[in-house]
Order: C-alpha cells, then sequence, then structure tokens
C-alpha cells in the first residue's frame, strides 16, 4: 500500500500562506488587480523549452486540450480589452519537470504592469521577491550581468556569434550528445548557460541576467537599441531561477511569425507542433498596450524562505511517478 501522507507538515502549510500572503499584500499597496484565469484551453504554448499536458480524448471538444503552462496568453487579453496592471496567483502544469526543484504542477504568480521598461520592470520584480522573502532575503545588493558579458566572462565565447561547434566544445559535449542536440544554436546556449555560467552566480545575492539573444525573445519584444537581443531577463539566487520576465512583444505579425518558427523548430525535434492561440493573435491586432510582465515560481519561493533544496519539503502533495 502507497504511502498516503501529505509530503509536508503544517509548518511548511503556514510559511507558505504567510508568503501568499505577503505577495498579495505587495500588489495591493502598488493598485495591481488580482484576476482569474482558466486551466484549460485549445491552444498550447509553441516555445520549444516548454512542454504541455495534452488531453487527447473529451467529451467536450473534436480538438485536444491543454493545461496551460502559463497564464499569459490569458492575461494578455485582459490587458488589450483595458485591464489596468494585473496579477494571477494560479496552478500550472508543465510535462517532463520532476525533480527536487522541479514537479509537473505547481503554482505561478504572474503579473503584468502597464507602462514599464525593462530597468522598471526588473526593479518592480526584485521589490515582489523581498517583500515574499521579508526577513530570509538576501541583504547583499543585487548583481545585475548582461547575458553576452556574462557567457563571454565564463567561457571567452561570444554568445551571439559563436558556432554551435563551438558551443558544443564549451561543455566538453562527447559525440552522443553532439548528435542529440545537433545545430540546434540555442539548446547549445541553454546548456551552457545551465552548466557555465549559473554555477558561478552568488548564493548570498540576487543575480539579474538580462538581454538574452534575439533567438530566445520567446514573448518579448526585441531591444530598442540592439535588436541583437531582446528586453528579456531572468532572476537567480545562486544558480536558483525564481522570475522570467520580459518587456513584452505587441506586434501579432511578429509574434505570429515566432510561433510558426517554434512550431518548424519542434518539427525538427520530432515533438508535436502545437496549436495556435487566435485568441492571443486577436488581442494583439486590437491593440495590446505597451507592458512588461513576470512569471515567478512560489514553491521557489518558499524553498529560499524555508532554507531547503528539495520541493517536496514545502509542498503539501508531491507527485510522485508511481501514482
Amino acid at each position: 500500500m502507497g504511502n498516503w501522507r501529505p509530503a509536508s507538515g503544517p509548518e511548511a502549510a503556514a510559511s507558505r500562506a504567510a508568503l501568499m500572503r505577503r505577495v498579495r499584500a505587495c500588489f495591493e499597496e502598488a493598485g495591481v488587480l488580482e484576476v482569474d484565469t482558466p486551466a484549460l484551453s485549445s491552444a498550447a504554448v509553441s516555445d520549444t523549452q516548454i512542454e504541455s499536458f495534452e488531453i487527447t480524448a473529451s467529451a467536450v471538444s473534436n480538438l485536444p486540450l491543454f493545461l496551460n503552462t502559463s497564464p499569459e496568453f490569458c492575461m494578455k487579453r485582459l490587458l488589450a480589452d483595458g485591464y489596468p496592471d494585473i496579477f494571477s496567483i494560479c496552478r500550472v502544469f508543465r510535462d517532463g519537470e520532476s525533480g527536487r526543484r522541479h514537479q509537473p504542477e505547481f503554482t505561478m504568480i504572474e503579473w503584468y504592469r502597464l507602462g514599464m521598461n525593462l530597468g522598471d520592470i526588473i526593479g518592480d520584480t526584485l521589490r515582489v521577491i523581498q517583500r515574499a522573502l521579508d526577513d530570509k532575503a538576501p541583504v547583499a545588493e543585487p548583481v545585475h550581468l548582461d547575458y553576452r558579458e556574462a557567457v563571454l566572462d565564463a567561457t571567452g565565447l561570444d554568445p551571439l556569434i559563436a558556432d554551435t561547434n563551438s558551443l558544443a566544445s564549451a561543455v566538453d559535449a562527447d559525440d552522443r550528445l553532439r548528435a542529440a542536440i545537433d545545430d540546434e544554436k540555442d539548446d547549445w546556449l541553454d546548456l551552457l548557460l545551465a552548466t557555465r555560467v549559473v554555477p558561478g552566480f552568488a548564493n548570498d545575492r540576487l543575480t539579474v541576467l538580462k538581454h538574452y539573444p534575439a533567438s530566445q525573445a520567446a514573448l518579448a519584444r526585441l531591444c530598442p537599441a540592439n535588436p541583437q537581443v531582446a528586453d528579456r531577463f531572468e532572476v537567480f539566487l545562486g544558480p536558483v531561477e525564481l522570475a522570467n520576465g520580459y518587456v513584452e512583444l505587441t506586434d501579432a505579425a511578429e509574434q505570429s511569425a515566432r510561433i510558426a518558427a517554434d512550431n518548424a523548430a519542434r518539427a525538427r525535434r520530432g515533438r508535436s507542433a502545437r496549436p495556435v492561440d487566435s485568441h492571443l493573435i486577436a488581442a494583439l491586432e486590437s491593440g495590446l498596450p505597451a507592458c512588461a510582465g513576470v512569471a515567478m515560481g512560489v514553491e521557489r519561493l518558499q524553498m529560499i524562505r524555508d532554507k531547503t533544496d528539495d520541493i517536496r519539503n514545502v509542498l503539501t502533495f508531491a507527485f510522485e511517478p508511481d501514482q
């Protein structure tokens, strides 16, 4: 008989509840409206680094349905319809993510601020993190790094011009890994970042990594001062990623082109293409106001607050593969 007991005790639940109260108070004081979004959709994110759970048999639809990996698309529809600054705290689902820092189901804080530039939204994110962590927040000043400079300093390679062979050599890739990743430069960049750059981030302060390559813009706009890079950033504490944010892309045609490129990349990797969210494209065509958004995992924040390196210690019930 399986272990029916919860993964953690009432102390972890109390810590989470207090963290949630601090986050909501932080947004309320800033005049940011809490909104609700659905978990089920007929469309799915096309990002090659994110896999959705797919429901192929349904009594309500002849087409596949997907559990949302983020409330982003629906939140942008709200903004296009005239909503003010908004935030959501919701459950999201990502296939293939399980381990000490990952679960296939977790809680995401996502928010959007109108009119903010990259510096503004980074400052806003640091404020939310500090408030969430409260007296356990790092007291040292955050480090701000440019993606290109961080990779150059750690490896001697310029990520904007390095070829895939150089990137593979930098991570000591063997023949099997080279064959698996092949000529997908962004996959090599992700591996290089994870193995050679991020492990060097300080454990006693937050690190802000900004201006990712344009090929990794996702839903971010390209930097107006340098279209080789995107107005995208991530925040880390040591090697742990806490937040991922953008100054948002508002161009419907460019967004459609990126989704098509993502689906082509998925096909090269032997993965299923994802249906386009026509409602998102229509919202962008209608006019998404200039804004910036951030996604942040609640469990990652609590892991830092409770000083644990295992996500199961901050969950009441953790997913186990044999369930």
